[in-house]
């Protein structure tokens, strides 16, 4: 999305002159759900002037009643008007910070601490954090009463066309969409699976990343119900086909460029880059917590259905956690195969980049890539050459991130508490569940 750099008056040129009525101020929770406080436009000095306040104590991992009030800071970069509207008038957005009373930033709110975790970047010479997102989502129809079905939009498989692929003329108003909002498109297309579909956007730099994804998911949900379809980003909503993930690709730029590429070097990958490689490896078991945040996550990390579960890296072959792709340049990036679009984009790109660093930091020597089908390797080859495997489901990841401080840290005291007890209570939510499943299997045997 090409972000521009709006001032103040900017932004009161342009309500009178696209005629915008009301104000969506947005914001991320713990848990990546997209809250909003939505304003007439007579409220806009007030909230330029940062003073719009809202009752923190009602949202997830935020704040106790006794210390409910918080103040929304809009970042005025993130000005953007809508393409509908109402009868009387646009409705614009702005995304913002959420700020505590006395003037500093709230340590619950995830688009604050990815900020802090790029100042401690910065200051070890690096300029940028950059980010591709490769979102996927499924899209089932609407009954009578506006509600999803489990009815798959299409029977649609990888790059299909119309007619097979039902859902192309809402991708197409989807693209169309975001476009006028700035978005610089790259790639639409269906993907493997049924009523599935993908697509990519260039990349931005790492709050404008997050940015783009929390836009982009509110206009793919808006759109499609437009077209009487629901869209999901629920890691595997269907049992038997691939689920969606949300490959990351990333890089790290200096002054100079791409700090992870040396032209001079074997694969041209730089020493950087070897290093962040190892960090993320070393802090995935980690990081899978934050990255695949859900019960439902766990159901697509499984072998067979092409989503990652083996930590491992390579330059060539699709089954390890990391792959390099083949561009180099300014384009040289790493790709991380596991996150899926359930994530808190704000969350992940912090502990993401607080683990590379790690690597950078510490000069963690890489292990050898895997350019072999892990997949179709046994477990005694997998653990010779030091692959292991990602937690199997919620709990797993949990408790590896509790043993990981400096995943912890990246997170900071306020968010990781807040992040544990919701997802602990999720997971004991879960365990107590008696499942159709276990009915099919059990009720009738014993």
């Amino acid at each position: 999305m090409n972000m521009s750099k709006y001032t103040r008056e900017d932004i009161i040129s342009m309500v009178k002159e696209k005629n915008v009525r009301y104000l969506r101020l947005m914001f991320t929770d713990i848990l990546g759900t997209i809250k909003n406080v939505e304003v007439p436009i007579s409220q806009l000095e007030k909230v330029l002037d940062n003073k719009m306040m809202f009752d923190g104590s009602s949202i997830e991992g935020f704040v106790r009643i006794e210390e409910s009030d918080m103040y929304l800071h809009p970042d005025l970069d993130t000005w953007l008007v809508f393409p509908w509207g109402l009868e009387q008038g646009k409705i614009a957005r702005l995304i913002c910070d959420v700020y505590k009373p006395d003037g500093t930033p709230f340590a619950g709110d995830p688009r604050s601490n990815l900020k802090r975790v790029l100042k401690e970047m910065e200051g070890l010479g690096f300029t940028n954090f950059n980010l591709g997102p490769e979102p996927e989502f499924f899209l089932f129809k609407l009954d009578e009463n506006g509600k999803p079905t489990m009815d798959l939009n299409d029977d649609g498989n990888y790059f299909d066309l119309a007619p097979t692929d039902l859902g192309e003329n809402c991708r197409r108003d989807i693209v169309l969409e975001l476009e006028e909002l700035g978005f610089e498109i790259e790639a639409s297309h269906h993907e493997v699976a049924p009523g599935q579909h993908e697509i990519d956007w260039k990349y931005a730099n790492a709050i404008e990343a997050c940015d783009n994804i929390q836009t982009f998911k509110l206009i793919v949900k808006t759109v499609a119900r437009k077209h009487g379809l629901h869209a999901t980003f629920m890691p595997k909503p269907v049992f038997g086909i691939n689920g969606s993930g949300m490959h990351c690709n990333m890089s790290l730029f200096t002054e100079e460029g791409n700090a992870f590429f040396d032209e001079t070097a074997e694969r041209q990958l730089s020493e950087t880059a070897y290093h962040f490689i190892a960090g993320l490896l070393k802090h995935a078991s980690a990081f899978t917590a934050i990255c695949n945040p859900i019960i439902n996550s766990y159901k697509r990390l499984v072998p067979g259905y092409e989503a990652p579960v083996y930590v491992a890296w390579s330059t060539h072959n699709r089954s390890p956690l990391i792959r390099i792709p083949e561009s180099r340049g300014m384009s040289t990036r790493v790709e991380l195969r596991s996150v899926d679009p359930a994530t808190n984009p704000y969350l992940a790109l912090a502990v993401l980049l607080a683990s590379g660093l790690d690597g950078v930091k510490n000069k963690i020597e890489v292990p050898a890539p895997i350019d072999r089908n892990i997949y179709v390797m046994s477990k005694e080859e997998r653990y010779a050459n030091d692959i292991y495997d990602l937690p199997k489901n919620l709990g797993e990841a949990l408790a590896a991130l509790q043993k990981d401080e400096l995943v912890m840290n990246a997170l900071g005291g306020h968010i990781s508490r807040s992040f544990l007890e919701a997802k602990e209570i999720e997971v004991a939510t879960y365990l107590a569940q008696v499942t159709n499943w276990e009915l099919d299997q059990y009720l009738s045997l014993y």
